[in-house]
């Protein structure tokens, strides 16, 4: 369930440091009753940027399979990255 908490909580960090931490995941802000910000934990971060990698790495690759249709066998193209990048 995701965090809500009033700007005003802002004034303690450390509590709002350790809530992050703790649920490892992003603490939606409000101010007047409207969300305005949203405060993670670095790690939080990094494993979301990981994820929208991956995401956008899948994406690229179904399209282009959906353009060309071609599939190319695993043995092959892992022998050919070896050999490219192992000599």
């Amino acid at each position: 369930m995701p965090q809500i908490r009033p700007i005003t909580d802002l004034r303690n960090t450390t509590e709002i440091s350790n809530a992050c931490h703790a649920k490892r995941e992003p603490m939606f802000i409000t101010k007047n009753g409207y969300g305005d910000l949203v405060v993670m934990s670095i790690e939080t971060y990094e494993e979301m940027l990981e994820t929208a990698a991956v995401d956008a790495a899948i994406s690229e690759a179904e399209a282009e399979f959906a353009h060309d249709g071609k599939r190319h066998d695993a043995r092959e193209a892992l022998s050919s990255l070896r050999r490219k990048h192992f000599g």
